[in-house]
């Protein structure tokens, strides 16, 4: 089955929508179309700007899955690109930029599940905008990680900054910091180091990663996701994993109720959500901070 949608002024051919991606959820590739298309107004603002990285799944999650950091050669004419040098390579790449609905659903027609993002956004792509502190779980549960999140947070405004919440669209969360962008992602990659050593000192269930599985007791606090290069599930993407989970923000109210689970957040309760009360992050926008020095 396939269909021609007309997004953003321009006609996008769309493929396969019967084919089952998600085989545990029902949710067929015409679904996670849908789902996009609808979601585009508050996902857009977070992706504008940023170099993306792709998880693309073309016969759903049960098969073979790629990661997609370069602009495919038979993209549209109409799709910004920003050539870049990566440092694992000789010459320059065209990266993956996202500024209208239309070029997400193409994306998304091309088995992109899920979308990542940059921590600096054109035209300083040297010099990161935001903070992520990426809380792992570990072997706890996610009140454990909910926890945490509110610690981080005390520790964040005694230094005058606030933070947004999500969902990791895993079994973590994600605490982002809006900055001025001066520092360099090394720079920025030290400081969240620093901090989150302070936190670790402070409480005994927060601790730097140890290994590249991050398992062990307590929260872990993945200070490298602020290294260059890296990126961070995007707010709305869909996850490929069993349930269609999606990276979802929340609000303050929500993290201190404790109520809420990773698994909550799907395509179909995402939407709802969104039509009732807007996106809880959309404030990001406004604000931008300076890191402080550590003492």
């Amino acid at each position: 089955m396939e269909a021609r949608w007309r997004l953003a002024g321009r006609e996008v051919q769309v493929k396969n929508l019967e084919k089952l991606f998600f085989p545990e959820s029902g949710l067929k590739k015409g679904d996670l179309l849908a789902y996009y298309r609808e979601v585009a107004p508050f996902m857009l603002p977070h992706l504008r700007g940023r170099p993306l990285t792709l998880y693309q799944c073309p016969d759903g999650i049960g098969g073979h899955c790629f990661f997609r950091r370069k602009l495919p050669d038979y993209a549209p004419s109409w799709f910004p690109r920003v050539l870049h040098n990566p440092k694992t390579k000789t010459g320059r790449v065209p990266l993956i930029l996202v500024e209208d609905e239309a070029q997400l659903v193409w994306l998304a027609n091309q088995a992109a599940i899920e979308f990542h993002t940059w921590n600096a956004r054109l035209p300083a792509l040297d010099r990161p905008d935001r903070l992520v502190l990426d809380l792992d779980p570990g072997e706890v549960g996610f009140a454990r990680v909910l926890e945490a999140a509110l610690a981080v947070r005390e520790a964040l405004e005694a230094l005058g900054l606030s933070a947004w919440p999500k969902t990791s669209g895993g079994r973590g969360l994600h605490l982002l910091v809006p900055l001025v962008p001066e520092k360099t992602h090394a720079a920025l990659r030290a400081w969240a180091r620093s901090f989150a050593l302070e936190l670790e000192s402070k409480y005994g269930f927060i601790r730097l990663p140890k290994g590249r599985s991050h398992e062990g007791p307590g929260v872990q606090i993945d200070y490298a996701q602020n290294g260059y290069g890296r990126n961070t599930a995007a707010p709305y993407t869909v996850r490929a994993r069993p349930g269609a989970p999606v990276s979802t923000p929340l609000s303050w109210e929500e993290v201190e109720g404790g109520g809420v689970r990773p698994e909550d957040f799907t395509p179909k309760t995402v939407l709802e959500r969104l039509r009732a009360a807007g996106d809880p992050m959309a404030g990001i926008r406004d604000q931008a901070f300076r890191l402080p020095a550590l003492g």
